[in-house]
């Protein structure tokens, strides 16, 4: 058995408190100098206007199926996608159509338009925004102005079946 004389241990418990000090103090100086930095890295990612988020699921539903707008508000919709299916059987997106599109003709399209994320390229000016496919883990984002013109948008995800197992919402420019 070892004996450690207690002076040796009051020694090395000053020697970790002034170490635990000195770290201490080095982190709130590399906190300092990163702070401009950071702050300017973050106002540069963050997303203009209002962020709305929304999770979709294995369950082929979004979180959210109503947004409210106002006319030519900055809109920033992040869609995260959850649940346990691979991305080649479950993979969803975001699609805003333009006033007067059909979502049921744009979604047929769209089953076979699997090199552009399922969005139809005959039909890309029906659309106001999109994401790109999101597979489950992932998020993706899509930024864009709410329509000057009241009224109703569907939003919808062109993944085949998914729309008509219910995946759409509206969004509302007041």
């Amino acid at each position: 058995m070892r004996v450690v004389r207690p002076f040796i241990l009051a020694s090395m418990a000053t020697v970790s408190l002034s170490l635990s000090l000195t770290l201490s103090q080095a982190a709130v100086v590399l906190h300092a100098q990163a702070a401009p930095a950071a702050r300017a890295a973050a106002h540069a990612a963050a997303p203009a206007g209002r962020a709305i988020d929304i999770e979709a699921g294995d369950n082929m539903k979004y979180s959210v199926t109503k947004i409210d707008a106002r006319r030519g508000e900055q809109l920033t919709v992040r869609l995260k996608a959850t649940g346990v299916m691979p991305r080649v059987a479950m993979a969803h997106n975001f699609v805003l159509l333009k006033a007067g599109a059909d979502p049921v003709a744009f979604s047929n399209a769209a089953a076979t338009a699997m090199a552009t994320n399922f969005i139809p390229p005959a039909l890309q000016n029906q659309v106001l925004g999109s994401t790109k496919l999101a597979g489950n883990g992932e998020t993706v984002e899509v930024s864009f102005k709410a329509p000057a013109k009241p009224g109703s948008y569907t939003y919808l995800c062109t993944f085949p079946g998914h729309f008509v197992s219910g995946m759409k919402g509206v969004l509302v420019v007041k």
